[in-house]
């Protein structure tokens, strides 16, 4: 049996409380849990000593026996240097999917085709004027 500790929420809608449990992994957020530890009350400044409230000695028993912090719990322990937590880093989460890809190819070749029009269109002209001229040299001749 894999032990968390963990938070299961409580209060009302809009209004969130959460408790701080142990309870298996398997079971679900909100229901069986094994031991409640402490509580978190969100809607209380960050520092209000109010805010985050749990028994130390029995997080370090849990601790000892094999549970794991969620990452939020981790965080709550590590100000007291019961678990080390360190940031997590996924560097891919900034990345476009990839429909945004695609729509951002298709910009491009839009763009490379605007362009490609754009220089014919001033090039054209140009060679318009010196045919336009060569008739009237002749003419003139």
């Amino acid at each position: 049996m894999s032990l968390k500790i963990r938070l299961a929420r409580g209060g009302a809608k809009k209004r969130p409380f959460y408790s701080i449990v142990v309870a298996d992994s398997r079971m679900p957020r909100d229901g069986r849990f094994i031991e409640k530890l402490g509580s978190y009350n969100p809607l209380l400044k960050k520092d209000d000593p109010n805010r985050v409230q749990y028994k130390e000695e029995r997080v370090k028993h849990w601790l000892g026996v094999g549970a794991k912090p969620t990452d939020r719990v981790a965080r709550f322990l590590a100000a007291n240097d019961l678990v080390k937590w360190e940031r997590g880093n996924n560097p891919q989460k900034g990345a476009p999917g990839e429909k945004a890809k695609q729509r951002e190819e298709e910009r491009k070749e839009k763009e490379e085709a605007a362009r490609a029009a754009a220089e014919e269109a001033a090039a054209a002209p140009a060679d318009d004027a010196a045919a336009d001229a060569a008739p009237a040299e002749e003419a003139a001749q």
